[in-house]
């Protein structure tokens, strides 16, 4: 089944200013403001601007000029924190949570960067 879009989610609000946020870095293809519950000293949550739900999505229906802008602000993001590791930075955690079993909250595809700290193991071993 093709992916269904909610422009209503809180996302959506906040690319349409509905909702006010922290912005870290903006441009044409994305928007990066702060998480307003870090679970780390630096917590940026970055979302494309189209209407894309997760990662596959963008990557499969996105245009190239999309895919490009959206994985490069990525990377300025991290810049403007100073966590690139082959920059001298001390690393980050990149993190997309997509669907159900990816326990995905909001249906907008958003990358949250955390970093700041040690962020600890990927995931707990199943049982």
């Amino acid at each position: 089944m093709p992916y269904s879009y909610d422009d209503q989610n809180i996302f959506a609000k906040i690319l349409r200013g509905e909702i006010p946020n922290d912005t870290v870095y903006e441009d044409e293809h994305a928007l990066a403001f702060k998480d307003i519950m870090p679970k780390a000293p630096h917590h940026v949550l970055v979302i494309p601007k189209g209407p894309y739900v997760t990662f596959d999505h963008l990557a499969t229906d996105g245009s190239d000029a999309e895919i490009v802008g959206f994985t490069r602000a990525v990377g300025k993001v991290c810049a403007l924190l100073g966590v690139e590791p082959g920059n001298a930075g001390d690393g980050y955690r990149m993190i997309s949570n997509a669907g159900e079993h990816g326990v995905q909250e909001v249906p907008h595809l958003h990358i949250h960067i955390l970093a700041g700290r040690p962020i600890g193991r990927m995931v707990s071993r199943a049982d």
